[in-house]
């Protein structure tokens, strides 16, 4: 008698292995292509002012200016450069911007380690007391009275002094330090014989030079643009920063072009608005180029505050 073995059920087919390369690879060149054309958008407005301060005046006035230059000319520059005053702009304002960064670096950065501290007295009122100063002011009057008061007024002092205190710093700094420092390295310290200021000096400084690069770099820049406080505050044309001495050469073009009339007023308007492109690459090389030396470290700080888990 022959026996039948019972069939046995139909094994199911193997999933086959889902292939996300060919996905992940499309996906890489659409960020690509997005990463490309944001560049673009971001890059041209700063090339186009580039190209249009070296080139003739109507060709930018008529929109003829795209990817190069049309009618390549000085006369932006060489209008400016009649003004001797800019170099006494450019000297003054590189000497706010290097003292005035070096005394905003002392205050902000110990004040922010000292706002980190867990054992400092009264820390949480301290804080209110610092986050308050970014909502209420005492306003422009009472900040001139008090200016003039200390007898700051029309002083190389007021443009590094009074204003160097940046609350926002101080929480983007303060944040690093409890973050980045453990508890464990201040106890570390305490039984080599390690003192507060020695252990600030040290230990914390040199564990924080990411921080300490993105502060004096937002530093820099707000002292190399500024102009408000020096146009308040200051007095004599030998104090004045670049940005000030070339809005003043601006505005006084533009009244000249005003009062001209015909042809000649018409060039001197399409010179005055080339000055602006000039004036824009004047103001702004200079602090830009200050990035490389910092990129490093700015691209470390970029992760300030953010949550560790």
């Amino acid at each position: 008698m022959e026996i039948v073995e019972p069939a046995q059920p139909a094994q199911p087919a193997a999933p086959r292995p889902v292939n996300n390369r060919s996905s992940d690879r499309i996906m890489e060149i659409v960020l690509y292509a997005v990463a490309v054309v944001l560049l673009v958008i971001l890059i041209y407005p700063l090339y186009f002012i580039i190209i249009a301060s070296f080139s003739d005046p109507a060709s930018v006035a008529n929109g003829q200016v795209w990817l190069f230059p049309r009618g390549f000319t000085l006369a932006g520059y060489q209008e400016l450069l009649k003004h001797s005053n800019i170099w006494i702009g450019y000297r003054n304002t590189i000497l706010y911007t290097v003292v005035g960064t070096a005394i905003s670096l002392v205050v902000n950065i110990s004040a922010a380690y000292a706002l980190s501290r867990r054992d400092l007295v009264g820390r949480k009122y301290i804080n209110i007391f610092f986050i308050f100063t970014m909502f209420f002011n005492g306003g422009l009057i009472p900040t001139f009275l008090t200016i003039k008061s200390f007898h700051l007024y029309d002083t190389f002092l007021v443009m590094v002094l009074p204003f160097s205190v940046a609350v926002y710093n101080i929480i983007v700094a303060r944040t690093f330090f409890q973050n980045s420092l453990p508890e464990d390295l201040w106890e570390a310290a305490q039984i080599d014989g390690c003192g507060n200021l020695r252990y600030y000096v040290r230990v914390v400084l040199p564990l924080s030079k990411a921080v300490i690069s993105v502060v004096a770099l937002w530093t820099a820049v707000g002292l190399w643009n500024s102009y408000f406080n020096a146009l308040i505050y200051l007095k004599d044309p030998k104090l004045h920063p670049l940005q000030l001495i070339l809005r003043n050469i601006l505005i006084t073009n533009q009244m000249q072009s005003s009062m001209g009339t015909g042809e000649a007023a018409a060039v001197a308007l399409r010179l005055a608005n080339l000055m602006r492109y000039s004036v824009i690459i004047i103001a702004t090389v200079p602090i830009m180029c200050m990035y490389p030396f910092v990129q490093k470290y700015f691209n470390q700080g970029v992760m300030i505050g953010a949550v560790k888990q």
